[in-house]
């Protein structure tokens, strides 16, 4: 019985945090294979490690992602361009408004809606920059591991005991293992 060198990294409770399998300390790390034939507790800080296990990046998977969050960045500065657009349209549809009224009033209302457009056109831009200033997503941590070869072997080996030890206690358990008392004469 095999168990395939694939590990997912899956977290616990902080209540049912165990001692990690290298340093004894108290992680709530946890690698499992994908069937949950096998599973020990780890410390975040030996994923990272080299030594003991290497991260299996699935390509595809990244570049899908890739592509998705280009394709929403590319309708977020569409939308942003037809707004600004028009936002245009109506500054100059005003200001043809405003070239149509009396020279006096022109004077006073082109100042006065002036100061408007500055004082409404700030409003968005401020907007649009606190949009901007959301900061990115932190990187995800990969999920899925390979341990190193001695890692890999030691959790085999503590499988192929526990399997020994129990045929061994069914076996010490069975009354026919033991050899029957002689029944004939010497």
């Amino acid at each position: 019985m095999s168990i395939p060198n694939i590990w997912n990294h899956r977290k616990v409770a902080d209540t049912s945090a165990k001692a990690c399998e290298i340093c004894y300390k108290p992680s709530t790390s946890v690698l499992v294979t994908p069937e949950n034939k096998d599973f020990f507790y780890v410390c975040p800080g030996h994923l990272k490690d080299r030594g003991f296990c290497s991260p299996i990046i699935d390509h595809e998977a990244i570049a899908a992602k890739k592509k998705k969050e280009m394709d929403e960045e590319v309708e977020r500065l569409k939308k942003e361009y037809e707004e600004k657009q028009r936002k245009k349209q109506e500054k100059d549809t005003k200001k043809n408004e405003d070239s149509e009224k009396s020279k006096d009033k022109e004077d006073k209302d082109s100042k006065d809606t002036k100061d408007t457009e500055k004082k409404d056109g700030s409003k968005p831009k401020g907007k649009d920059k606190v949009e901007e200033k959301t900061p990115p997503m932190p990187e995800e941590e990969p999920r899925v591991f390979a341990l190193q070869k001695t890692f890999y072997q030691q959790r085999l080996d503590r499988k192929r005991q526990v399997e020994m030890a129990k045929r061994n206690r069914e076996r010490l358990s069975n009354p026919n293992y033991f050899p029957s008392v002689p029944k004939d004469l010497p």
